[in-house]
């Protein structure tokens, strides 16, 4: 078999760009090791900024979005008992949209169905090779039968563990990472939202975020040790933590109920370069991890996608490879930004008890700051809402 582009990665990063090329003309295969059921079976954020909506209509597949997603203008920040909201269309003039990942991807499954375009699930063992030179190919196993596709290009779209980013040679790629000693147990339920905005909470006793996915369907988070088990918190102990760190008019009209989902996800700062070797190059997660605290993991996935399906567009139509080779520099330009951004509204709003008292006083400074100054609420705003491409 011979496409133009083999996809590895069935998830949002690796569907959108199938998409997009073949709403281009351009032959892809995916190919995906898990499941279509366990792909949709992930529970993943979904606060989308206006870079990644246009996106998803260039694509084809905001029809449901438009009539379901949230649009929101602001956010809260709560901090010592008192909250204060960012207007984020009036510092930035734009917004964003609560909505899924899941149901992006949904969306990007049924999208991709309806045009008749392959996608493999359950190929195991995928392997990438000759991307160094001027023959790459996928190896794969379907139904115990090893197979090839042979392709002009390949696009790894596999996620921090996927194989893409492993088959590169560890001396072409340099990796920058920072671990947090701290992770995020989160909490699904068929409640009621607390508020219509997003709430995030400094609180000596830690991190907490209120969000949702719907107006009926909430999602809760509160920062907990990494040695904490999901089996430590059963519902009733979640939802008696998560009310001592909201203030109390948050916290009394909080709806409660049981949860759908719950699990303890660890923080991390991760960043590969370069994120092109020859005819290999990779999107999303296979190149970069941030910290969910600035909602951008979906975000930048979509933004590498951006570049690379007008890369590749370049190319078709022009046999010209410039929108190719500047691939890498551009795509880590805005991922380092957001990086940065993930960082500091990491720091600035978790416990770090080994920082001590000054870490606490400097935290208590610049929240002041943010609600005072017009200048970093500003700031705030154009980071939270997206940089442009």
């Amino acid at each position: 078999m011979r496409v133009q582009v083999a996809i590895i990665g069935a998830g949002p990063a690796g569907l959108l760009l199938g998409q997009l090329l073949h709403r281009a003309g351009i032959e892809t295969l995916i190919l995906e090791q898990r499941s279509r059921e366990y792909v949709l079976s992930r529970i993943r954020a979904g606060l989308l900024e206006q870079g990644t909506v246009g996106l998803l209509e260039r694509a084809g597949v905001a029809g449901r979005l438009h009539a379901e997603g949230l649009v929101h203008e602001g956010l809260e920040l709560s901090y010592d008992g008192r909250r204060f909201r960012v207007d984020l269309h009036r510092r930035a003039k734009r917004k964003v949209v609560v909505y899924g990942q899941t149901e992006i991807t949904k969306d990007l499954m049924e999208a991709r169905t309806a045009a008749g375009a392959p996608t493999l699930y359950e190929a195991l063992h995928v392997m990438p090779h000759g991307f160094d030179g001027d023959a790459p190919h996928v190896s794969y196993v379907e139904n115990g039968v090893s197979k090839t596709v042979y392709c002009d290009f390949i696009a790894g779209c596999d996620g921090f563990h996927g194989v893409s980013r492993q088959s590169v040679p560890a001396s072409a790629l340099r990796t920058y990472e920072r671990l947090y000693h701290f992770g995020w147990l989160g909490i699904l339920s068929d409640t009621r939202p607390v508020s219509e905005e997003l709430i995030y909470i400094n609180h000596p006793r830690g991190f907490a975020l209120c969000t949702m996915r719907s107006r009926v369907r909430s999602r809760y988070y509160l920062q907990c040790p990494l040695s904490e088990q999901v089996e430590d918190w059963p519902d009733e102990r979640f939802w008696e933590e998560l009310k001592r760190r909201l203030d109390p008019e948050v916290a009394a009209r909080l709806v409660t109920g049981p949860s759908i989902e719950k699990s303890i996800a660890p923080l991390r700062s991760f960043v590969a370069e370069p994120m092109r070797f020859g005819r290999l190059f990779l999107a999303g997660d296979a190149a970069h991890i941030v910290p969910p605290t600035g909602a951008k993991g979906l975000n930048l996935a979509a933004s590498d996608v951006f570049y690379l399906s007008d890369a590749f567009q370049s190319y078709y139509q022009t046999g010209k490879t410039e929108s190719l080779d500047t691939y890498s520099s551009r795509a880590l330009a805005r991922v380092w930004k957001a990086e940065r951004f993930s960082w500091w509204m990491t720091k600035l709003l978790h416990q770090f008890p080994d920082e001590g008292d000054f870490g606490q006083k400097m935290q208590q400074a610049e929240m002041e700051y943010l609600m005072t100054s017009a200048a970093a609420q500003t700031a705030l705003a154009e980071n939270y809402v997206g940089l442009p491409y």
